[in-house]
């Protein structure tokens, strides 16, 4: 009986000694990320300007990307300096704008319903929202790709909204500008 409490306790005492060791490790190994560097999750609103965009690029390791040129009204996928894909977009009317800036995705959804003041459409299918209520995703209700007719979203041929959300992860950068 000596014997079987001795042994249960060096076992537990062995395991405590275990975890305390473990907590030690972890705390000593915790570093809090830098914040203002290229590589930092901290999220902050900047204007958008041609020449951060291209810095930022070419300080980290090849990032996927998205360029919304509303004056285009075209969509461009990069990977770092690589073009992936260019589509034409339809973006929000004068009187419903796309809203202009650096974004991330920040959902994503394979159909959604969308409904506004004076819309409800039921699956809008890949739903990639960036800001907001403002989402990149296809539209099946129209064809007039290439000239803005939304309600401040970025529409896309279904097939093409649906390259672009398999390619896409949350917290892709979304940048438009004009």
């Amino acid at each position: 009986m000596q014997s079987w409490i001795r042994g249960g306790g060096i076992r537990s005492s062995g395991t405590f000694c275990t975890g305390v060791a473990l907590m030690v490790m972890t705390l000593f190994s915790w570093s809090s990320p830098l914040t203002g560097t290229p590589n930092s999750t901290t999220a902050t609103a900047t204007s958008v300007d041609e020449n951060s965009i291209t810095g930022y690029i070419r300080q980290t390791s090849q990032p996927r990307w998205i360029e919304i040129d509303l004056s285009e009204q075209r969509l461009r996928a990069w990977e770092g300096n690589k073009l992936v894909y260019s589509y034409r977009i339809s973006g929000g009317k004068r009187s419903t704008p796309t809203p202009l800036g650096r974004f991330r995705i920040n959902s994503k959804y394979r159909t959604h319903r969308m409904r506004g003041k004076d819309y409800n459409i039921p699956d809008v299918p890949y739903t990639m929202y960036f800001y907001r209520g403002y989402a990149i995703h296809g539209a099946y209700w129209h064809k007039r790709f290439g000239t803005p007719v939304s309600h401040g979203c970025v529409n896309l041929p279904v097939q093409q909204a649906r390259n672009l959300y398999n390619w896409t992860s949350m917290g892709t950068l979304v940048v438009v500008r004009k």
